[in-house]
Order: C-alpha cells, then sequence, then structure tokens
C-alpha cells in the first residue's frame, strides 16, 4: 500500500505515524521460515540476520507485517549504514550485524494465523499489531508511534526532520490495506538553502542552437572552508536551460585555480550513485564533462533529504540570490534538527 504526497498536513479524522527513512519490507513468518521483502521483491533476510531471529522468536508462528528497515545511529537514523548492510559477503553481514544492527519499524500487519485482515479497517489492525509483538518492542522489532493529534504530528515535521524521519503519514481510521494503491498520505516539508553555484553540464548541442544548460554543479563550504559538491540542480523548462546559458557564461573559468580542480565527489560512500547526489570527477581517470564557473552566483535551492553532504534527489532552483555572498554558504544551514530520533523510536 503506497500514499500520496502532499505538502500541508491534513488536520480531521487521521491517524498520524512518522515516516521513517529506511527500506520499506514486508516480513512473512509461517513456522520456523522468515522471508523479508523489498518493495521490489527483492529478498532481504540474507543481510538483516537479526530482524530474522527477532521475528522468529515472536509467540505468533504466523503472520506478515509491513514496515521499515532502519539503522539507528547516535540520535537519529543512518541511511547510509543501512545501505552498507546489503554486502554479499557473509562474513561481512556478520560484522555489520553487530557494529550497526538495524531495527523493523513495524507499522501494519496484512494477516496473523488464517486471519486475513487486509479488509479489516486499519484501527482493528493496529490493535492486532500491538498484541502480536507484545514485549518484543524493547527489541530488533518496534511498533511505530501513533497519534490522533494533528499538532503532536506538526512537531514531529520540526523535532526529527532530517533525523531519520523524513515525514508524517496520515491515515483514515477506517481504511483497508490496499496494496498497490495510494490510500495514504505523505506529508513531507520542501526544505531550503542557498548554495554556491560552482560549475554546469551541457546538454548534447543541437545544430544551430545555443548552448543549454543541463544541470548546475551545487556546492556548499564546509568547517574547513573547502567547497564540497553536493549535488545538482537537473529539473529545468528548456526555455530556462537556454536562458541559463547565456546568464552563466560569463562566469565560465579556467580548472586551474578553481575549488574542484583537484576533483570532487572522490570519498567513498556507501549511498553510491544517487540521483540526486553529487556526481564523481577526477582529472587523473577521467575526461571532464563539466565547466566549472567561478563559485560566485548563489542560488536558493528546494530540496528534500540530503545523505552525508549529498543530495539524494536532484534539487529545484527556486531564484537567484544576489544578495548573499558565496562564502557565506555552508552546511550549517542543512544541520539536523535537534530532536532524539533514538529515544523517539524507543518510547
Amino acid at each position: 500500500m503506497l500514499a500520496k504526497l502532499e505538502r500541508n498536513l491534513p488536520r480531521a479524522g487521521f491517524v498520524y505515524e512518522p515516516k521513517w527513512d529506511g527500506f520499506r519490507a514486508l516480513i512473512f513468518r509461517e513456522g520456523e521460515a522468515v522471508d523479508i521483502r523489498s518493495r521490489n521483491d527483492k529478498k532481504l533476510g540474507r543481510y538483516f540476520p537479526e530482524i530474522v531471529e527477532a521475528v522468529g522468536s515472536l509467540p505468533e508462528p504466523v503472520f506478515v507485517l509491513d514496515g521499515e528497515l532502519v539503522v539507528p545511529k547516535g540520535a537519529g537514523l543512518d541511511f547510509a549504514a543501512l545501505m552498507a548492510r546489503l554486502h554479499p559477503a557473509a562474513v561481512r553481514v556478520d560484522e555489520l550485524r553487530r557494529s550497526t544492527p538495524a531495527s523493523f519499524v513495524a507499522f501494519d500487519v496484512l494477516a496473523v494465523g488464517e486471519r486475513d485482515l487486509r479488509a479489516e479497517p486499519f484501527v482493528e489492525r493496529r490493535r492486532v499489531l500491538r498484541r502480536l509483538l507484545g514485549d518484543a518492542c524493547a527489541g530488533a522489532i518496534v511498533l511505530t508511534p501513533s497519534t490522533d493529534d494533528p499538532d503532536v504530528a506538526a512537531t514531529w515535521l520540526e523535532e526529527f526532520s532530517s533525523r531519520g524521519i523524513d515525514g508524517v503519514v496520515a491515515k483514515s481510521p477506517d481504511m483497508p490495506y490496499s496494496p498497490g494503491k495510494r490510500t495514504m498520505v505523505k506529508v513531507k516539508q520542501e526544505r531550503t538553502a542557498d548554495v554556491v553555484v560552482a560549475g554546469l553540464r551541457l546538454m548534447m548541442p543541437t545544430p544551430g542552437a545555443p548552448p543549454a544548460v543541463g544541470s548546475l554543479l551545487l556546492g556548499l563550504y564546509d568547517a574547513s572552508e573547502h567547497l564540497v559538491h553536493i549535488g545538482v540542480v537537473s529539473q529545468l523548462t528548456k526555455t530556462r536551460r537556454h536562458e541559463l546559458g547565456r546568464e552563466l557564461a560569463p562566469l565560465v573559468t579556467r580548472l586551474a585555480g578553481h575549488p574542484w580542480e583537484h576533483g570532487f565527489g572522490l570519498e567513498r560512500s556507501p549511498l553510491g550513485r544517487l540521483a540526486g547526489s553529487a556526481g564523481r570527477w577526477s582529472p587523473d581517470e577521467m575526461e571532464r564533462d563539466w565547466i566549472p564557473l567561478r563559485p560566485e552566483r548563489v542560488c536558493e535551492i528546494a530540496y528534500d533529504t540530503i545523505d552525508e553532504h549529498r543530495l539524494r534527489h536532484p534539487a529545484r532552483f527556486v531564484r537567484w540570490r544576489p544578495d548573499r555572498d558565496a562564502s557565506s554558504c555552508s552546511f550549517q544551514q542543512v544541520e539536523a534538527a535537534s530532536g532524539d530520533v533514538r529515544a523517539f523510536l524507543r518510547s
């Protein structure tokens, strides 16, 4: 069952739950057999043996759960560590289960024994889920918090944003479980930041047409005053692509002396290459496919998630910020909120 995206929290007649930033998964148990499946039907059990064991220890021998796999770390959740858990080597899987143990946050139950619960109202499924998990909620399997108070849900959006909760899910109390249908509402805040435009990539040229920008390469300054390439703006209209080509042409500069002359995105990351994340470029390994710009122009972007200094999805261009000095654009803008997600998860 899926959810449709909205920016404003619906405030009448809903049950609210945190939207966890992890791997959505279904867990099937039949006796000693436990099967964990991703949304794309990929088998995940071998990567999370601690979850398989926790599920197998529950008293009920047959059930199907819906929820999210997460890795708690510090005061939040670590998506990069979760990605790293998908390792092919059994020895490494065993090491990771001890160093970065995962939790399964359960938020729905589809069946218990021979009882198919999908046509039951959500409030009844929630009651069955709570009874099914019982004391297991203190271990690797956690029952997601829930409230019918929209003001409480609104505080979740503010206090835990970017620490592992990337929104709120609103569910109707009488909602059946409808596979494949967007019958829930997910509310995600669109965050903004002022970033430095330090490079661009051009689209494939069309004979006789002016240059068109394919993407803008974005950066923020870290504590060492190094300009870190964080990601791209790529969703631009055809007209805007040509406008940007003309606007940014005076800023084109030589690579020598540019903050990224020795490459960018060279650090290793378990996140890999995400759609909006910084690409990797090294002058020693590949031909340059981008054009350096003097790092002077600042633009405001809208984005949803940033992981370890990388945008998970392409940002949206909002406006130029001629009033902002490029050197003032730092990672302080995107620091995590103050809420302790790990304590909240265990509460």
